[in-house]
């Protein structure tokens, strides 16, 4: 099917296309908005075209516009299909708002998370702690570890929403309601989800590091020419100066977080190696 659809590509000249076998999802980017809607009106006609020319069937249930704007007013016209702008879309399992904030997406996961709590604890009693334990990484602790470099950068009450969940599941593990949420994680040998994800993203820049990351990942952190601009920082810095616009994204962070990565840690020549060491490290501050 993949093979099928390779050729589509070659039809669009204005947007490209996040595919991933039968989602295919085009996008645009530009100053205004109106050469957005154009642009992604024009070019999803032709896709349709290709479709009916190749014996595909598109799913008009499944036409979806999100814009980086909160006006509902905007849509798109395909054919009969009027799609108007929507403030928050679900793309294989993340919900994506207009804002890029993300708390629709780590509200419902947190809502979720709780749930299974809830049914971790009617049941705890008939379990010891190791049955509890794996429970809770299995079921809960889960939740937050699908795409985690997508939504990571969220909101302090968010993240501290996560956090309780994360607590309140350690309790019911240890059967122990006294103990600060620090001296829980050290007595499960774990770390609170956001250093997790800290965890996670070392990996993918020491992968950048390295020359093994994907393309996409290459693009999100490109790195220095030394010859060029001598310094000390690998990846190349970027003018942000505000929470909206850039500061709480994964290109900012990125190089902030690989910066502080121990050097015997970088040094490492085995990803495999790496992954294993970076368990163990947790940022300070």
């Amino acid at each position: 099917f993949n093979i099928f659809l390779a050729d589509l590509f070659l039809f669009c000249t204005e947007i490209d296309i996040a595919n991933f076998a039968d989602d295919n999802s085009p996008f645009c980017c530009a100053n205004d908005i109106n050469t957005v809607i154009n642009n992604l009106q024009k070019e999803s006609k032709t896709l349709l075209n290709w479709f009916s020319l190749n014996k595909q069937k598109a799913n008009p249930d499944k036409f979806h516009l999100l814009l980086s704007e909160p006006n509902t007013d905007h849509s798109i016209q395909i054919g009969k299909f009027s799609i108007q702008n929507s403030p928050c879309e679900k793309l294989l399992g993340i919900k994506i708002d207009s804002n890029l904030s993300f708390e629709e997406h780590i509200g419902n996961l947190c809502d979720k998370g709780a749930q299974k709590l809830h049914a971790l604890n009617r049941v705890s009693k008939f379990m010891n702690t190791h049955q509890k334990r794996l429970i809770m990484k299995s079921f809960i602790n889960s939740q937050f570890g699908y795409c985690p470099l997508i939504w990571m950068f969220c909101s302090r009450y968010l993240n501290n929403r996560i956090n309780r969940i994360h607590e309140r599941a350690l309790r019911i593990v240890y059967d122990d309601h006294t103990s600060l949420f620090e001296e829980l994680l050290l007595r499960d040998n774990s770390v609170t989800i956001h250093v997790r994800n800290l965890q996670s993203l070392a990996i993918e820049l020491y992968k950048v590091v390295n020359d093994i990351a994907p393309e996409i990942m290459k693009q999100s952190f490109p790195k220095v020419e030394e010859k060029r601009y001598p310094t000390k920082s690998i990846f190349l810095s970027r003018n942000v100066k505000t929470t909206k616009f850039g500061i709480n994204s994964l290109a900012h962070f990125g190089p902030k977080l690989w910066a502080i990565v121990p050097n015997k840690l970088k040094q490492i020549k085995s990803l495999s190696v790496f992954k294993k060491e970076i368990k163990h490290w947790i940022p300070a501050k």
